[in-house]
Order: structure tokens, then C-alpha cells, then sequence
């Protein structure tokens, strides 16, 4: 079994090959051809060119379809209309039920068959392929009227319905009084700039309420509830690869099931928790010594335990037995406005996509308060998440906490996050986040400066010996890992918006619409990577074997009506090992193109070519590729396989699978990317700990790594998703499992004996 293999569904379109041959390997996806025109040469299109009385016949086919219609084809114009041969008689063609309800069912998989499957069809139905066209276009034609039929009827209902609101209005506008200001709402009887500041003035004693009522705590008085503030959320500055529609990313269902919102009576304690959280990230985020202590080589902030309770003594309580203190700081310059940066933070989908390689999970589970004035300025979220290290050999962290956004001055914000354990206390909590967070203040031309603080107490019994000294060192989940995420991811992001696209190299997509869908595919593509290969303790597969350091751990999943993925029973491999070459080495040996073929099974030997790709941040490592396998000694060639690769001071990933020629036909055009089916597979690459990645600003504000990240070894997770079988209710088989802990194991070998060469 090959990795990233899928078996194709019955009833989907081929992969054509390069010399018109089909072959049926690569993933299979209900990409929707009406983004394709007819007649449009993609960039990929391998079909060969059809004979010019081959497109005539074509073009008087389909100029004959017009007459066509439903279940019946005419074949011949009427006597009584136009024929001047009155003995020519109309004849028709009327299809059978059986044919009828073959092509119904037939159409529910596939409204849009190609040539082959048009004739298979026919041959099967005793029709004509020209027949079995026209009844589809006829069918697509009648399906879309009906739609438009449905719309029309529903928005006649709401134009009904605002016509009826409207008048009710219009009524209670003639005696309306403001609630908040007390003057008329009637529209001509105060100016413009008097109902501006009669508003602005019942904002600002909300606000002042609010405050107060808060103030009033810390004296002993009590507290009165405070009203949820509707004021309309902006916009999302971008458009991320999640799942629309829901409150959090895949899998954030299972996350905490004991955990829900708080409630009334919890309010009060957290909006105050919240308030002394805010001045505690603030006030560590600015001071230095003796809180903060730098390290014997100059590179880290190391948090004084000691003098920080004496700094903070309220806090959250004692450290609990048994648990340790991880606690870091880091600053650095990023290329986006600080307003976008405050919404991706307050946006679960936002935030927990750009963060996906370190957030497995997120949810919220309540919003005590949207903020003021139109932003999240004094936003309140009650919060679920579960944090990884991709893989499988170190568990999850899961955290309870409120999430408070507050803008402190002109241009400055802080959002911070603190753990509500202490209102609902679990023995199963093994991570407790202190007040953590980040300042962000605004810089000239779109950049932002971001001073992150990470402060968790964490019981970490269950970390792999071979990954201790990696958690231990607090990169693992500490500030210099989020900071160097946020850089990389924000390159990214200014590349999806980028307009000044060179056009001079070879292979670069300069296509607006196709560089975003693109981009997005392959966002999708790392985030499904991520979720699939860390030990998540509502994780929704099933470990089935493996227990060692240096066994595959193999779990499985149905996927069931899911546009992503392929339908099926999918298998994901995972393992972890430790190599003695260093982490940037062994990432230009997985990325290089020419190094493949010693360690990609998939490949078979054959040379790898890349032919698009699109550039996502300074560092050249950090790039969507789509490579094309040519293999002379198998029927299965010119194989597309869609790869990204991106690199920071802490983490490296070259993540990758293949794809459909035709899916990515509609994509390089600026089609849909969400129904491409993928299987992602790949590695995940970090420092073992043993020498200390440190990272600083360079000239231009971003972040570099030291030298001594280059030395040290390195701690590899190699993963696999394989389609075992397209029928999501069959039972696995063990020679499945089988062949994908061979699958892995061999890779892993090959990669050991070519960089135990190289070290």
C-alpha cells in the first residue's frame, strides 16, 4: 500500500495522464466542473486535442440539444411546423423506467460525467451517449429552475415580512423616545452631531457602570450582573481554510466534555479574575529584573519564582503538587496592523487556525461581553483549548480559561487568558495557565510590535523521556514557539494578499484567485496534518497499536460524508525518533526535491519535478509546491502531488499529498478548493533541547535564528493518512495494519541510513 493512496470511489472522473492514458491513481474529489468552461485550456490539461470534425460534430450535437427535453428526444422537426415534407413523421424516443431511474441515481453521484462514463452508461442502458447528454443537461437545467423556483418563493416571504416590519416601525417611530439619551428618535428633530454625542455620552456611563461595578468588588460591596453589550463585530480581515458556520475547528466537540458554559453566579469571579489578569500580563510584559532574570547566555528570559509571588501574591493560588513551572517571554516585530492582530486573537476560528501546528482544539463556550464601541475592546470569552507538540509521544495540554481583550491606550492593546480552575476544580486538570497573553503595539507601515507572555504550571509525568529535555527547555509550548508561529504565519498571510507577484521565475502562480485558492488548499492540508499526529485525549481515533518510543502507532478513523476527505476507513501511522543531525539539515534533505526518491516510497524512483509553486515568507524553505512524479517503470505516472513546506526557530514541517489533475485544474483557476479530497502525510521536525534555539529581531523586524540553532539534534515525527478502503462500514483488516507499519518503518529507515551519511 502506497502512502497517500486512495482508492477511487465508484463513478468519479479519471486522472489523464500525460499521453491521454487514464489511470486511476491519486485522490478522486467532487470538484464541481461548472468552474471550468468548456473549451478552456488549464494549466495542467494533459488531454489531447480533439480533430477538427470531431469538434464540428460536437458543436451541431449540441446545437440539436436544444430540442431535447426531460425523459424524451426528438429527433426530427414536425411536418406541421417547418419540414416542407409532409411524409416525414416525428419521432420520439421516450426513455424506459428502468433507464430513468439508473440515470437519477446515477446523477446523485455525478451530475457532470465525462465522455467514458457517458458511454459506459449508455452501452449499459441501450442508449445512445449523445442520449445520456442531453437527459443530463436537461436534468441540470430542470434542478437549477427548481432551486431558482425555492429561492424566489423564500425571498418573496422575507420581502413580505420586512414590508410588514417596516410599517410597524414607521408607527412606533411617530411617539419613540431614546431609551439611553432620552431625546426624540424622530429623524429631523435634533442634528447630526447632537445625536452623536447623546450616544457617545450613554456609552460612555454604561462603560463608567461597568467599571465601577467591577471597582466595587475590591471594597466588599456587591456586585450587580452586567448586561451582555451587542455592539456588531468588524469583519474578518481574512479568509481561513476552517470549517464555516462553527464554533470551533474539527474535533473541538470532544474537548473537555465535562466542561460547560459558567454560570450566572460564576460571572462576577471571572470578570474579576479577568481585571487582575489584564494588570498582571501588562505589568510582566514590561518589567525586567529582578522578575525576570536573563540567562547565562544572554538568549532567554528565565521568570524568579520567588519574586514573582511577592509581586503577585492574589494570583490564581499556590502552585499544586506535583506540577512544574513553565514560564518565558519574547518580543518580536510582525509584518500586520495591530487591529487585525487583536481580531485573529479574539476569532477562535482565526486564532486557532493561524496557530493550528500549536492549537489542536479550540471552543468557546461563552462570550460574557462583545466589547464597546463597535471592537473588542473589553471582550470577554469563556474558552476550551487543548495544545500540542506534533507527536504522539507527548500528551495534549488542556485548558479551562476566560480570554479578556482590553486597548490600553491609542495603538496599544493586550488580550490575555487565565485558567478558571480554581471556580470549577477537576482532578483530571494537569495544566493551569497563569496570566498569559500578549501586548501588542502599533507600528509605522502596517507592523506591529508583540511582547508574548507564557505562564503555565503543568504536571508533565507523561512527556517521552527522548522529548523531556525539549519540553523541559519551555519551547515546547513557550512564548518563543507562539512568537515565532505568529511571524511565519503573518509572512503567509501578506503573500495571500500580495499583488506585486514576480513573474520572471519559472513555475510562479501569478493568478490572484488561484495563488488564495491555492494557499488555502494547502492550509487546509497542514491543519489536517496537525490534528491527525498528537496525542489528544479526545482525540477521535483509535490507537491500535504500538507503545515504544520507536513502534508506529496506528489509528483509525471512518470518514463519512466529509467533502475533505475521501470516503472510507483511513489509517494514520505516527512515529517519533531522534536523529543526530540538526534540525535545519534534516528539513532541507525532507524539502529537496532531488533527495526525494531516497526516501519517498510514493515516488517509486522516480524524479520529482516541481511545477508551480508560490513563495509565503522570506526564508525559502517556507513554500506551496505542486510536484509532479515521472516514473518510467509505472502506468501510474505524472502523478501530482501538492507539498508544503515551512520553517521558524522552533518548528519545521514538510507536509504533503496527492491530488487529483482535474481538482487542481479548478483550484489554479480560482475554483473552490474545499471539495478536493486530500490525506495529508509528512514530517514534523524540532530541536531535541540540547542546545538552546535562540531567536532575535533583524534589521527589518523579523525573526532570525541564532547559530546555535544549527547544532544539537533533531526529533522527527514522521505520519502517514491512508485510504484503506472506500466503503466507510467495512471492517479493518489486520494485513492493513500490517502493511502501514511497513509502510512507515521502511521509510524511516530510509531516512535514518541516508542522513547517518550525511552526520
Amino acid at each position: 500500500m502506497l502512502a497517500g493512496v486512495m482508492i477511487p470511489a465508484r463513478n468519479t472522473p479519471p486522472m489523464i495522464s500525460g499521453n491521454g492514458n487514464v489511470s486511476s491513481f491519486g485522490t478522486t474529489s467532487p470538484v464541481q466542473p461548472n468552474n471550468m468552461m468548456e473549451g478552456q485550456l488549464h494549466p495542467l490539461e494533459m488531454t489531447q486535442l480533439t480533430s477538427e470534425s470531431e469538434l464540428a460534430r460536437i458543436r451541431d450535437d449540441e446545437l440539436d440539444s436544444t430540442t431535447k427535453s426531460g425523459s424524451e428526444n426528438h429527433e426530427a422537426a414536425s411536418g406541421d411546423d417547418q419540414n416542407p415534407r409532409p411524409n416525414k413523421k416525428k419521432r420520439y424516443h421516450r426513455h424506459t423506467q428502468h433507464q430513468i431511474q439508473e440515470m437519477e441515481a446515477f446523477f446523485k453521484e455525478c451530475p457532470h460525467p465525462d465522455d467514458k462514463q457517458r458511454k459506459e452508461l449508455g452501452r449499459e442502458l441501450g442508449l445512445e451517449p449523445l442520449q445520456v447528454k442531453f437527459w443530463f443537461q436537461n436534468k441540470r437545467t430542470q434542478m437549477k429552475t427548481q432551486h431558482e423556483r425555492q429561492e424566489n418563493s423564500q425571498l418573496r416571504t422575507e420581502n413580505e415580512k420586512l414590508r410588514a416590519d417596516n410599517m410597524r416601525f414607521r408607527e412606533a417611530l411617530t411617539t419613540a423616545s431614546c431609551p439611553n439619551c432620552g431625546g426624540p428618535t424622530a429623524v429631523g428633530q435634533m442634528s447630526f452631531d447632537e445625536h452623536h454625542l447623546r450616544l457617545e455620552n450613554a456609552r460612555l456611563r454604561e462603560e463608567i457602570d461597568r467599571i465601577s461595578a467591577i471597582a466595587a468588588k475590591y471594597v466588599g460591596k456587591s456586585v450587580v450582573n452586567y448586561p451582555l453589550l451587542s455592539s456588531p463585530m468588524p469583519s474578518r480581515p481574512f479568509e481561513f481554510g476552517v470549517q464555516p458556520g462553527t464554533g470551533e475547528i474539527y474535533g473541538a466537540e470532544d474537548l473537555l466534555r465535562s466542561i460547560t458554559s459558567p454560570s450566572e453566579a460564576d460571572k462576577p469571579m471571572i470578570i474579576e479574575l479577568a481585571v487582575a489578569a489584564m494588570e498582571e500580563l501588562v505589568r510582566m510584559a514590561q518589567m525586567g529584573e529582578p522578575l525576570w532574570m536573563t540567562s547565562l547566555d544572554g538568549t532567554t528570559c528565565v521568570l524568579n519564582e520567588e519574586e514573582y509571588f511577592r509581586t503577585f501574591p492574589r494570583g490564581i493560588g499556590p502552585k499544586p503538587s506535583g506540577f512544574k513551572c513553565e514560564a518565558s517571554r519574547e518580543t518580536a516585530v510582525v509584518i500586520m496592523n495591530h487591529i487585525n492582530l487583536v481580531e485573529i486573537l479574539m476569532d477562535v476560528h482565526q486564532w486557532s487556525t493561524v496557530f493550528s501546528g500549536i492549537v489542536s482544539k479550540a471552543s468557546t463556550l461563552d462570550v460574557l461581553s462583545t466589547g464597546v464601541a463597535g471592537n473588542y475592546n473589553g471582550a470577554l470569552q469563556v474558552m476550551a483549548a487543548e495544545f500540542q507538540v506534533p507527536s504522539p509521544l507527548v500528551p495534549t495540554r488542556e485548558s479551562y480559561y476566560v480570554r479578556y481583550c482590553k486597548q490600553h491606550a491609542e495603538g496599544t492593546w493586550a488580550v490575555v487568558d487565565v485558567s478558571l480552575d480554581n471556580i470549577r476544580p477537576s482532578p483530571s486538570i494537569r495544566c493551569r495557565r497563569r496570566p498569559s497573553g500578549c501586548l501588542i503595539q502599533e507600528m509605522p507601515n502596517g507592523y506591529s510590535k508583540v511582547t508574548w507572555v507564557e505562564h503555565v504550571e503543568v504536571d508533565d509525568s507523561g512527556v517521552h523521556n527522548i522529548y523531556k529535555q525539549f519540553v523541559s527547555s519551555g519551547h515546547a509550548f513557550g512564548a518563543q514557539r507562539w512568537i515565532a508561529t505568529l511571524d511565519r504565519q503573518c509572512e503567509r498571510l501578506a503573500s495571500v494578499m500580495a499583488t506585486n507577484v514576480p513573474t520572471g521565475d519559472v513555475g510562479v502562480i501569478t493568478n490572484q484567485d488561484g495563488r488564495k485558492s491555492m494557499l488555502k488548499l494547502a492550509e487546509r492540508m497542514v491543519i489536517s496534518f496537525c490534528a491527525g499526529v498528537s496525542a489528544s485525549t479526545a482525540h477521535t481515533w483509535t490507537t491500535l497499536s504500538g507503545t515504544g518510543a520507536d513502534d508506529v502507532r496506528v489509528m483509525t478513523r471512518k470518514s463519512i460524508d466529509d467533502p475533505g476527505r475521501p470516503p472510507g476507513i483511513v489509517l494514520s501511522a505516527a512515529t517519533s525518533f531522534w536523529l543526530p543531525v540538526s534540525p535545519k539539515r534534516v528539513f532541507d534533505f525532507l524539502r529537496d526535491d532531488n533527495s526525494r526518491n531516497e526516501w519517498d516510497i510514493l515516488s517509486n524512483g522516480g524524479a520529482v519535478q516541481e511545477m508551480a509553486h508560490i513563495a509565503n515568507g522570506r526564508d525559502t524553505g517556507n513554500c506551496v509546491s505542486l510536484l509532479r512524479v515521472n516514473n518510467a517503470n509505472s502506468s501510474q505516472s505524472n502523478m501530482l502531488i501538492l507539498q508544503e513546506s515551512c520553517t521558524d526557530p522552533i518548528a519545521s514541517f514538510v507536509i504533503y499529498a496527492p491530488v487529483d489533475i482535474v481538482a487542481m485544474n479548478v483550484v489554479l483557476n480560482g475554483g473552490d478548493p474545499d471539495y478536493v479530497a486530500l490525506l495529508p502525510s509528512g514530517f514534523a521536525i524540532l530541536p531535541d533541547g540540547s542546545a538552546v534555539t535562540a531567536t532575535t529581531l533583524s534589521a527589518d523586524g523579523g525573526i532570525t535564528a541564532d547559530a546555535a540553532c544549527s547544532s544539537g539534534g533533531s526529533l522527527l515525527t514522521v505520519a502517514f493518512q491512508i485510504l484503506v478502503d472506500s466503503v466507510p462500514t467495512a471492517k479493518l483488516s489486520l494485513g492493513s495494519v500490517a502493511t502501514v507499519n511497513n509502510l512507515i518503518a521502511c521509510t524511516v529507515e530510509r531516512i535514518k541510513a541516508s542522513l547517518s551519511c550525511d552526520a
